[in-house]
């Protein structure tokens, strides 16, 4: 079987995947045309292009992508078990730790200073009506599924009121940094959506419009939606087993100089960079 993956370095403002207003200009369509684009040696039957998680409109980074059905399915299973075990009892912790076979480290820049140099948060996030997005808006809900993301503080601009963060996340619910970092009283700085508490900026149920715009999507909202961009979010590394030889790879994208610590913006921005080894 041919499992074959490629990692992206999306940036912000570029949609992974159709929906509302973005129908065309998404990393599926471009992936896909560069697929065909391609002479590829792969039969015609087992190239599967596709992103097999993703990332908000406004966050960059590192996404994985599929270039078979053998590997979307193969990858997909590896972020949807880690998502299930964040699900298990605290007493399987050292459990949890040695069954997964990815791992994701984004870079984050918040409003406010963090006091604790490390910080857990496993608030569960739900789905809400909300005007402007068909399927409900994620938010901070006690109702809602498990979720665990775990901050560590890299430095703190006391001038600027703002502070920097690496967040590993053990689930991988919609929109969870925004939500969780928002939902601890640390809004993502420049979200135009998520304030303290984890909820929406604004939100009335009855101005919900369900109308459809010409193109196939919904109406463009007055009221902020995940979609609008503003905020300082980064994939940063990856680490996952190979799906077939079970050799980790280590992947790193770029950062940005505002998500860079002091010591970091003295070198130079690079390029994403893969790595194997045990």
């Amino acid at each position: 079987m041919c499992v074959r993956q490629v990692a992206l370095n999306k940036p912000s403002g570029l949609q992974v995947l159709p929906g509302g207003l973005f129908q065309q200009r998404t990393v599926l369509t471009q992936l896909c045309w560069s697929v065909k684009k391609q002479n590829s040696t792969l039969n015609s039957q087992e190239t599967h292009p596709v992103p097999v998680h993703r990332l908000g409109r406004g966050t960059s980074g590192i996404l994985l992508c599929a270039k078979t059905k053998v590997a979307k399915t193969r990858l997909a299973a590896y972020f949807a078990d880690g998502t299930s075990l964040v699900g298990a009892t605290s007493n399987r912790k050292a459990e949890r730790s040695g069954t997964r076979k990815i791992s994701k480290i984004y870079r984050a820049l918040v409003t406010g200073i963090l006091v604790d140099d490390k910080v857990i948060i496993d608030q569960p996030i739900g789905i809400v009506r909300y005007p402007g997005v068909a399927k409900g808006l994620y938010v901070a809900s006690p109702s809602g599924k498990p979720a665990l993301s775990k901050v560590e503080v890299l430095e703190r601009d006391e001038k600027q009121n703002c502070t920097l963060v690496q967040v590993e996340i053990e689930s991988g619910r919609p929109h969870q940094i925004r939500i969780h970092l928002s939902f601890i009283g640390h809004p993502l700085l420049g979200d135009p959506l998520y304030i303290a508490g984890g909820q929406p900026r604004c939100f009335d149920p009855e101005l919900v419009d369900e109308s459809f715009a010409q193109d196939g999507g919904y109406q463009r909202p007055t009221n902020p939606v995940p979609g609008d961009c503003g905020y300082y979010l980064h994939a940063h590394r990856l680490v996952l087993s190979h799906p077939t030889t079970n050799e980790m790879i280590y992947i790193t994208a770029p950062l940005s100089t505002i998500l860079q610590t002091s010591d970091e913006a003295n070198g130079s921005p690079g390029s994403i960079s893969i790595n194997s080894g045990n």
